[in-house]
């Protein structure tokens, strides 16, 4: 079941986020760090209804941002798509130890539903570049790429943008 996140849930979140960001640092991917994701952007997140969780009885799985708010890093980006009817995607993280369950698909799907659902033009998003695997996901899903953007306080590698038009 997928349903939105209130402030009870941020710390089995955070508890899902930090072993995402230990499991990518153990496999030399050095996405995510003690910076980031932080409970402020969590808590930002549910004051605009926009974090979602995956539950499978009753225990959280997963999460994912669904957001109409195009963050300034996002500004220089060449887009496929006009910047007035878009949603972006944010903090996407499966516990890894339900990761290769199709969890990630299903919390994509419902993003991607969503969008179609409320008539956006487009689904965006950033991805690391270093973190291939998540390259490939979104790829397979037709998502293409569209620039570069940096975050320094996450890492000195850029992380690649990417677009699928609905």
């Amino acid at each position: 079941m997928i349903r939105k996140a209130t402030y009870k849930d941020i710390d089995s979140i955070l508890e899902i986020t930090r072993a995402c960001a230990d499991f990518m640092i153990n496999n030399a991917v050095f996405q995510w760090n003690e910076n980031y994701p932080s409970r402020k952007a969590f808590e930002n997140d549910v004051s605009r209804d926009e974090l979602f969780l995956l539950e499978k009885e009753s225990k959280i799985l997963g999460c994912i941002v669904i957001s109409t708010f195009m963050d300034e890093e996002y500004v220089p980006i060449t887009w496929l798509t006009p910047n007035n009817n878009n949603i972006y995607i944010h903090r996407l993280a499966v516990h890894p130890n339900s990761q290769g369950k199709g969890y990630a698909q299903k919390l994509m799907d419902f993003a991607e539903t969503f969008a179609v659902q409320n008539h956006f033009t487009s689904v965006r998003l950033d991805t690391f570049s270093q973190n291939t695997r998540n390259q490939k996901f979104y790829e397979l899903r037709n998502y293409r790429k569209t620039g570069k953007i940096y975050f320094p306080k996450q890492s000195k590698f850029p992380f690649y943008c990417y677009e699928l038009i609905l």
